[in-house]
């Protein structure tokens, strides 16, 4: 216990330092990266998001892991914060929102960005989940398992700080000297900021949090837990599309 809280708490303050660092350089710029306008109309900008993604990255580099794992959650985080910031350069003005409006579109001969954002992490799963396990089945069920927490994670970010709770929550259980404590401790460094409505996570930062937080889960599950989260984060993804999730945050936060 005392050397699994150890790599804990280090990989947890890695990935905090770096983490904030990365927001305080972006914040210094004579143009912040990023600017959005919030739910209540006020403009911020975006510089969390790749700071907790680089810091989600550094925080799993330092963890004493194989290298394949490290390396996977590194390809999962990377991948799916680079789709995310292409989804907030080029979707920003477009008012299509889930999965059915955007594989509609691509049924349709359009590849919106929500499309490539999809696709992209998507691949970078399985990729990742193929550095993770060796049967194909598991390497199927984990990929579903990183996109799907991407896209849960950015599901639930329609307010400030519901992202990071649902990062905490969903990352608390795998804490003790496991990836977790990467995105957990990178979104932890910018807890304030988000809450206080001076920076948002923006796609890239939100599916970052959730890739990495799906290679901890496919790191460290069997079969059947594989099964069960793919299988919950599925249901919320349909349930997601209707805007459910995103309409039980805002009335919890709206409260």
């Amino acid at each position: 216990m005392g050397a699994a809280f150890s790599r804990t708490v280090a990989a947890g303050a890695a990935a905090a330092v770096v983490a904030g660092g990365v927001y305080r350089v972006l914040r210094a710029r004579p143009r912040p990266y990023g600017r959005r306008v919030n739910h209540a109309g006020r403009t911020v900008d975006l510089c969390a998001g790749p700071a907790v993604a680089l810091g989600t990255v550094a925080g799993a580099a330092v963890l004493p892991l194989p290298p394949r794992t490290r390396c996977a959650a590194a390809l999962a985080v990377l991948a799916a914060g680079a789709c995310g910031a292409y989804d907030d350069a080029a979707g920003a003005g477009d008012p299509r929102r889930g999965l059915r409006a955007h594989l509609g579109a691509l049924r349709d001969g359009e590849v919106t960005s929500g499309a490539v954002k999809l696709l992209g992490i998507g691949a970078a799963g399985l990729m990742a989940a193929s550095l993770l396990k060796d049967r194909p089945v598991d390497r199927v069920l984990g990929a579903v398992v990183i996109a799907g927490t991407a896209h849960l994670v950015n599901l639930a970010d329609v307010r400030p700080a519901a992202a990071a709770v649902t990062v905490i929550a969903l990352g608390a259980p795998g804490l003790p000297g496991g990836l977790a404590a990467a995105p957990v401790g990178a979104m932890a460094a910018l807890f304030a900021e988000d809450l206080g409505e001076r920076t948002m996570l923006g796609d890239t930062g939100a599916h970052a949090l959730g890739a990495g937080l799906g290679a901890a889960i496919v790191a460290g599950r069997g079969r059947a837990g594989l099964v069960a989260h793919a299988a919950g984060l599925v249901a919320l993804a349909v349930y997601g599309d209707r805007d459910g999730i995103g309409r039980f945050v805002r009335a919890v936060a709206d409260r």
